[in-house]
């Protein structure tokens, strides 16, 4: 992991039109509409993401010195929240998210922090599962996402870092 930087911009539009490509595949947009709407998709969201969560830490994940996808995650005070995380496809069903997220769990368990937060789309069904494997916990639902929360313990901070 390294912090993002603004020569990351273009990898980081590639893996927002990835995480997008299934939803769109279903749009009877030319290519160019989509390219648009992807770069502008991007542009409101990075905004949004600078501009409520300034503290936080954007982190590019590389493999071999190569980005494969990015961690969003704002650790502020004792309850931290994932604001994004995404990995290109050849890097998914592999172990890295897991692997990420135990090692965030455990981290925030050592410093104090009392919960961490995310947010999941509700037909993500694969992410929910592994955040429930994880420890998280259904919290509510807001439109096209679900909130999910973990909470720190003694059993839950030996449970992720084993």
């Amino acid at each position: 992991m390294r912090w993002a930087t603004e020569s990351d911009g273009v990898f980081l539009r590639g893996l927002y039109a990835w995480l997008r490509a299934e939803e769109l595949a279903l749009v009877a947009w030319p290519e160019g509409a989509k390219t648009a709407f992807l770069d502008s998709q991007f542009d409101l969201q990075h905004r949004h993401f600078v501009q409520h969560f300034a503290d936080a830490e954007f982190l590019i994940l590389e493999c071999k010195g190569e980005p494969v996808g990015r961690l969003y995650v704002s650790c502020e005070k004792e309850d931290w929240l994932v604001i994004d995380i995404g990995l290109l496809p050849a890097y998914r069903g592999k172990g890295i998210g897991s692997a990420l997220l135990m090692q965030l769990l455990a981290t925030a368990g050592q410093l104090g922090a009392r919960s961490v937060a995310l947010h999941v789309e509700l037909r993500n069904v694969r992410a929910h599962a592994l955040y429930l494997r994880l420890g998280f916990r259904d919290e509510s639902q807001e439109g096209f996402h679900r909130l999910m929360r973990w909470r720190a313990s003694a059993g839950n901070a030996q449970l992720n870092i084993a």
